[in-house]
């Protein structure tokens, strides 16, 4: 017999930035799932069933500047610790004094700083596709620049206000079936072509995309909910994330080397370039990430881990959090 769980609860709650929407599902301990770039909380709509009719009280998140949150126009409000804020008046809306966070993306790099920052609230964190790796070396606008030789780093790329919104807001649906595609497993540019995480001089990131169908794991509809949040807001809110890291840099100056201690798990895709980038970073975890409990990279899966291969994360979230303390 299937568990039946409630239908999800959409609502707006009280944040340092306004009002943080999110989407609620089941009842127990509380799991907060924080997604990335270019994205919302809909990339969790197949984890958010799984953990309510595990026993837990799933809640995934609009971050600020997506979807239904408040978009600040001030880029400087889009800084780590602000959305760590975020998170915090989450939890406490919702009436609990502790949760455990799950982060994807750039929700990964949230979810990490909520624990660093935050051990009081944050029992447990999970990382998916990007590893945690703690604040040091030269400011990042610096290593960027570096990068590429003759072209230009996405990031960098990111940097000024108004250049890749100029790109992606006139088409956005045909945009972000694009860069789902070009790091998807099946549809991303196969080895040897021009790195999709690169921009050539006077060229746009589109130029690299792949032609040809959408990756298996993204419906019509699907692609229909995230193209009309972004068409609704634009892109300025997403962005700004990127704007504020040499602004992170210089806020998180006070934990240089620091580990995230908490019980944490990490799950990657063997062709994401996350995983094969910061390699090193994954090689660090028993000094970074001392309470790492489970680790895991799936093989012939992409960037977008969770809606790529749900019903394995979905298992390993599950018997993750199933053993942690309680």
């Amino acid at each position: 017999m299937t568990q039946r769980t409630a239908d999800p609860v959409h609502r707006l709650v009280a944040s340092p930035a306004g009002r943080i929407h999110l989407v609620e599902q089941g009842a127990g301990p509380l799991v907060l799932l924080v997604h990335g770039f270019p994205e919302s909380w809909y990339s969790w709509r197949r984890q958010l069933p799984a953990l309510a009719a595990a026993g837990y009280r799933a809640v995934a998140i609009d971050v600020r500047g997506y979807g239904r949150s408040s978009r600040p126009a001030d880029v400087t409000a889009y800084r780590m610790h602000g959305l760590v804020e975020d998170s915090v008046a989450v939890v406490r809306a919702l009436g609990e004094d502790s949760a455990v966070v799950v982060g994807h993306d750039w929700g990964s790099a949230i979810a990490a700083h909520c624990a660093l920052l935050r051990p009081d609230v944050f029992r447990a964190v999970g990382l998916l596709s990007v590893p945690y790796a703690p604040r040091g070396g030269p400011r990042p606008s610096e290593v960027f620049a570096r990068l590429g030789g003759d072209e230009e780093f996405y990031v960098s790329y990111f940097q000024k206000p108004g250049r890749a919104e100029a790109e992606i807001e006139p088409d956005v649906r045909g945009w972000l079936g694009g860069i789902y595609a070009a790091l998807s497993a099946g549809t991303m540019p196969p080895p040897g072509a021009p790195d999709p995480h690169f921009v050539s001089r006077g060229g746009t990131l589109r130029d690299r995309f792949p032609a040809g169908p959408p990756p298996a794991w993204l419906g019509e509809d699907d692609l229909d909910v995230f193209a009309a949040e972004f068409e609704r807001t634009g892109m300025s809110g997403a962005l700004n994330r990127y704007r504020n890291m040499d602004r992170d840099w210089e806020d998180l100056a006070g934990f240089d080397g620091a580990p995230v201690t908490q019980p944490s798990l990490f799950a990657g895709g063997s062709l994401d370039a996350s995983t094969t980038w910061m390699a090193d970073a994954i090689e660090a975890f028993p000094t970074t990430l001392p309470g790492l409990v489970s680790s895991h990279v799936l093989e012939d899966c992409g960037h977008w881990i969770q809606q790529e291969r749900p019903d394995e994360v979905n298992r390993i979230l599950t018997d993750w959090l199933t053993g942690l303390p309680a």
